[in-house]
């Protein structure tokens, strides 16, 4: 396989990926407001689960995830969706239900799209979720690693903010990974309302710096790698969406320099003229080199949500079919881009569609 990561072969695993994580539900207003509409649009979702989806329904590709559910026609509903993304359930936890959610629940996640000035709003009600109470020691990765198999395993900053066990959890997981020669990657996603109850910047940095240890693909925007490992990105401001990609190499280049475990770094670039026309790039290192995917300038967005996750499952499958970093960025990027052309947080294209972008067609009617 690949010099840069050494990656399992396809017969010795059952799972090409895996993924651990919450899947929630998003109830999507369309274009109108959390706050006024009488409707959703209900959909699954999660930072960490949309990257399996993608591997199963976009790339083909045999995925699971990890999570945990109660047993309810809530949970039930989680589990249609998963069904419908073809990813497998055998690894969900379910919870027994107490009748009104006070011990266990689904997350939901009321997000709204945005819309030219009036950017995308997200608003959580996950406290008491079945996923955010896995403890360690809850999930024999013995047998997911060792006996079943598995060539890459997802998971990322939003599951460990969910609670003190959460990020154990992580930790357990990534390290039974290793033990087993199954690739990491890991999606530092920060998510400042979610660290906010436990410990805020400083907590998370503490809790991701642990991780970072295990981890061979690391993935993250500019916020990310200063919020979540404290690498300071020249002239970012939280008010200010473009950045200069020089300063991200230099961003980089000093993580992997803290963390030689890295063997592959990468990150999306996006300038955020509005809400709904974004430019739309990414940068890879790998192997003491950079790969740039080309940057795709006022991209129509008409959901922006995903568009990270649809990165990461590009490049991870860039990765699994050996084409080398420089098609894995471009694969990320292509997926991405498309992710967000679309609503909801997952991907509705097929790899025939990312790599036509990728060729540079255009947007004519296919017939």
């Amino acid at each position: 396989m690949s010099e840069i990561l050494t990656i399992r072969k396809p017969e010795e695993c059952k799972w090409d990926c895996v993924s651990l994580g919450e899947v929630m539900l998003r109830l999507d207003p369309g274009f109108g407001r959390v706050r006024t509409t009488r409707t959703f649009q209900v959909w699954e979702g999660g930072g960490e689960y949309n990257v399996a989806r993608a591997m199963r329904k976009c790339w083909g590709k045999r995925s699971s995830v990890v999570t945990a559910l109660p047993i309810n026609d809530v949970g039930w509903l989680v589990e249609d969706l998963i069904c419908q993304g073809g990813v497998d359930t055998s690894h969900i936890i379910w919870r027994e239900f107490d009748g009104i959610g006070r011990n266990t629940r689904v997350g939901l996640n009321f997000t709204e799209k945005g819309y030219g000035p009036r950017a995308a709003l997200g608003c959580n009600d996950r406290g008491y979720s079945a996923a955010s109470q896995i403890e360690p020691g809850e999930v024999n990765w013995d047998k997911l690693f060792g006996e079943e198999g598995v060539r890459w395993f997802h998971t990322g900053g939003i599951f460990a903010a969910l609670a003190p066990n959460t990020s154990e959890v992580v930790i357990e997981a990534v390290t039974a990974a290793k033990k087993y020669g199954t690739v990491v990657s890991y999606d530092l996603n920060y998510r400042g309302q979610l660290w906010k109850s436990q410990g805020g910047k400083e907590a998370a940095q503490r809790v991701n710096r642990e991780i970072a240890h295990h981890v061979d693909v690391m993935i993250g925007n500019e916020e990310d790698f200063t919020a979540c490992l404290g690498f300071e990105v020249e002239g970012l401001d939280e008010h200010i969406s473009k950045i200069d990609p020089a300063n991200f190499k230099k961003m980089i280049e000093t993580a992997v320099a803290a963390y030689p475990n890295f063997k592959v770094a990468a990150t999306t670039l996006r300038n955020a003229k509005t809400a709904s026309v974004n430019d739309w790039g990414a940068i890879l290192w790998a192997g003491g080199q950079f790969y740039e995917a080309p940057m795709r300038e006022n991209l129509e967005i008409y959901d922006r949500v995903g568009g990270g996750d649809g990165f990461a499952s590009g490049l991870a499958y860039g990765f699994l079919m050996d084409k080398g970093p420089q098609a894995a960025v471009e694969y990320g990027a292509a997926h991405g881009a498309l992710a967000m052309t679309t609503p909801g947080d997952t991907s509705m294209v097929n790899v025939k569609e990312v790599e036509a972008i990728m060729k540079g067609k255009g947007a004519r009617v296919i017939r």
